[in-house]
């Protein structure tokens, strides 16, 4: 009786749906645009480059900030970091802190990140989304991008790499 129920609720579901009562919940991928697990991301103000990792199983982006500077401008936090990607251009930036995040490490650990509003580019998505920083100098991708960002536009498929340039001038890049 146990495995009929699971069953008979799907059934009982399908039947709702074609019925119109209770419409069913679809995705089409002809109305999303399709992006690898890794994507070439180009973020603002700089406009740099980055090699991006596209993760669904977390909410916000993640930059690589090693050496960042928290001071005070106006009587606001602001932080100054300096980002080089893999073809070894360097850019310096100062963005203002919108607030300080608390996240769990692997170990159970927390950890305090600035976070910071930035333009991200990928494919022809542009978007600006609350970014923490933190060092991710032993980590294989400088950003992380998250759930906040691919949601409503992008669907990930893992087997996939770079498969879009970032083009989103005109776009409402700036």
């Amino acid at each position: 009786m146990k495995r009929k129920i699971p069953v008979l609720l799907a059934v009982l579901l399908s039947i709702l749906s074609a019925a119109g009562i209770f419409p069913a919940r679809t995705v089409s991928a002809q109305t999303k645009e399709i992006v690898g697990r890794v994507e070439h991301a180009r973020i603002y103000p700089s406009g740099l480059l980055l090699r991006s990792k596209m993760d669904t199983g977390t909410r916000t982006a993640s930059l690589n900030a090693p050496k960042l500077v928290l001071f005070t401008r106006d009587g606001a936090r602001w932080v100054r970091f300096k980002l080089t990607n893999h073809k070894g251009r360097t850019v310096a930036l100062e963005r203002k802190v919108l607030r300080t995040d608390k996240i769990k490490q692997q170990n159970q650990q927390f950890e305090k990140r600035p976070v910071v509003l930035m333009g991200i580019c990928v494919g022809r998505l542009y978007r600006e989304v609350e970014v923490n920083l933190v060092d991710r100098s032993d980590f294989n991708y400088q950003l992380l991008i998250g759930r906040s960002y691919m949601s409503g536009e992008l669907l990930v498929d893992p087997e996939l790499r770079f498969t879009h340039e970032p083009e989103c001038f005109g776009a409402g890049a700036p």
